[in-house]
């Protein structure tokens, strides 16, 4: 895949100056001079509480790396991480939270449905955001100040089904569930479906659930009444799990497919033995070849006694690699330190979609409205080992 990387329209950055010289005076420090003496200012949002915390978990430790890696790589980082808990409010107030503090970034939210409404608060304030994980359509197009590391599920989803009907020629009846009340698990359900249709393939059944649900008996019991021998889920990963674990429990013994959501190790207490062969699209793969990545799967084996990385950690660290080699870069060529702050986090802005980067995702860049550019995709089974309470996302050939 060749990057092509346009810059911004002159009359786009004159635009973005005025937006931000308005934001500048209703924001809180926006015009105080930085100060490097700590190292430079960068906040994080990630869900450590709630349901959604088996996702902030992965990025917290995947930060962590990244901070032990480019030490002494690139410029001094200052790192604060707030809890961003799994609802939109508690994201929101984390934001704010760290943009009056004065950093110069942020990375997050976790969730998409967080993000919809967090980053407006970013885009307002001329704050530079770098989502680690949110993959619902329409993200980047918040604002001129929001980027992602990860692709979008129109990107990734379809290549589960692809898998699923090259693996069993002779699927004919798809059933579709989704948490209708997760604006992730809705987009990535609506991309699922034009799947579907574009293999010929249209959902027998499309049964809505939601994300605190942990009884799924009606909708299963409806759905397997039509026979269907695909199933494809978008949710997260506690009610996904439970949902795979129940669909075996009341019979169903066909294929799986499931979404990004569910895209961590820590779905194997959940569906235990029971997630064993579904089949996960993913944007990392710990087997890639290259100096960042080896570097990368070797930290993380280190910190959790040989474990292999996923996804998630992988993204979380992507996206601190990316905001420090940005800043250093734009430091290299304009010193930061004692500069307006509204000004620096524009100029960051600028830096972070101009440039490329060589990650643990493999080469990546970013289109000139924040969407990520990436080469490399996978499809994975899940494979439990014996016992159902560990496995392992093993990549499809």
């Amino acid at each position: 895949m060749q990057f092509r990387l346009r810059p911004l329209p002159r009359l786009l950055l004159g635009l973005s100056g005025l937006t931000l010289a308005l934001a500048g005076c209703a924001s809180t420090g926006s015009d105080k001079p930085l100060d490097l003496s700590q190292g430079v200012p960068v906040g994080a949002v990630l869900a450590l509480t709630s349901n959604a915390n088996v996702y902030g978990q992965d990025q917290q430790l995947g930060m962590q790396l990244a901070e032990r890696w480019f030490k002494g790589k690139v410029m001094p980082i200052r790192l604060r991480i707030e809890d961003g808990g799994g609802d939109e409010q508690a994201a929101s107030q984390a934001f704010n939270l760290l943009i009056d503090a004065g950093v110069v970034a942020l990375i997050g939210p976790t969730l998409s449905q967080q993000a919809f409404a967090a980053d407006p608060i970013a885009q307002r304030r001329g704050v530079p955001v770098v989502a680690p994980s949110n993959t619902a359509e329409g993200i980047p197009q918040i604002g001129s100040f929001i980027s992602r590391v990860s692709a979008s599920s129109a990107v990734i989803a379809p290549l589960s089904i692809k898998a699923a009907l090259k693996r069993d020629p002779s699927i004919r009846r798809a059933a579709v569930f989704f948490a209708q009340d997760d604006a992730y698990s809705s987009s990535e359900a609506a991309i699922f479906q034009s799947a579907l249709a574009a293999k010929g393939l249209k959902p027998v059944t499309v049964q809505r659930t939601q994300l605190n649900d942990q009884d799924f008996q009606n909708q299963i019991t409806a759905a397997l009444r039509l026979k269907p021998d695909l199933i494809v889920i978008s949710a997260q990963a506690v009610d996904g799990g439970n949902l795979i674990r129940q669909l075996r429990e009341l019979g169903y013994k066909g294929s799986i497919v499931v979404g990004n959501g569910m895209n961590t190790p820590n779905i194997y207490p959940i569906c235990q033995a029971y997630c064993d062969g579904i089949l996960i699209a993913q944007a990392y793969s710990p087997e890639l070849d290259s100096a960042i990545n080896k570097a990368f799967v070797t930290l993380y084996k280190e910190a959790t006694g040989g474990a292999i990385p996923p996804q998630l950690s992988a993204q979380a660290f992507t996206a601190y690699q990316v905001v420090a080699e940005a800043l250093t870069r734009l430091n290299r060529h304009t010193p930061i330190n004692g500069r307006p702050l509204i000004e620096v986090r524009q100029e960051l802005m600028q830096e972070l979609l101009s440039g490329r980067y060589d990650t643990p995702l493999g080469a990546i860049a970013f289109t000139p409205e924040g969407e990520v550019v990436q080469e490399r995709f996978h499809v994975a089974e899940v494979q439990m080992e014996p016992g159902g309470r560990s496995g392992r996302f093993a990549l499809l050939e």
